[in-house]
């Protein structure tokens, strides 16, 4: 298989994935629990990210692992300010800009040291309303910030991880 089918089969799943993974009601709760078990996800892999959840423009949990730095934090803002513009994955629009051949510098409109398209924030979707914000993971290669996200998602609202993983 070839990069340009790779990228088309984890596109449709991140399609799946932000269509599945909505929340009823998201609360500061449910921010801080969520925050927690991103944090056990992590140090069970044994790295070390940075984890920050808001709502659009209301931080509501931030943690850094010992092993992370400022940089994190950064890309943590820049991540999620993708996500704030496209209201999808960040790895997602990564993975569109590939398979188009393009990057963010050719969208002049934005910023590209405001603004990052590599994996690790996850659109946080009212069902029946829309886009309030984000989940964002930052330490770790794109790819793992995304799917701990996402496996942590699934555990929460109870849905099977292989229906929704991307393939290895």
């Amino acid at each position: 298989m070839d990069a340009q089918n790779d990228h088309t089969d984890d596109l449709a799943r991140i399609a799946l994935q932000e269509d599945r993974l909505q929340f009823d009601t998201f609360t500061p709760e449910t921010a801080w629990q969520l925050g927690m078990r991103l944090k056990e996800a992590v140090e069970a892999s044994g790295k070390a990210a940075a984890i920050d959840i808001q709502l659009t423009g209301q931080p509501l949990f931030f943690f850094a692992m010992p092993g992370t730095t400022p940089d994190n934090v950064d890309w943590i803002r820049r991540k999620r300010n993708v996500v704030h513009r496209y209201h999808r994955s960040s790895y997602a629009i990564g993975l569109e800009l590939k398979q188009t051949q393009t990057t963010l510098h050719d969208r002049p409109w934005l910023n590209v040291q405001d603004h990052a398209a590599a994996g690790g924030c996850f659109p946080i979707r009212l069902r029946g309303t829309g886009f309030i914000g984000t989940i964002t993971i930052s330490g770790l290669p794109q790819r793992e910030d995304h799917s701990i996200v996402v496996a942590v998602l699934a555990d929460w609202f109870g849905l099977p991880l292989d229906n929704l993983a991307l393939n290895k």
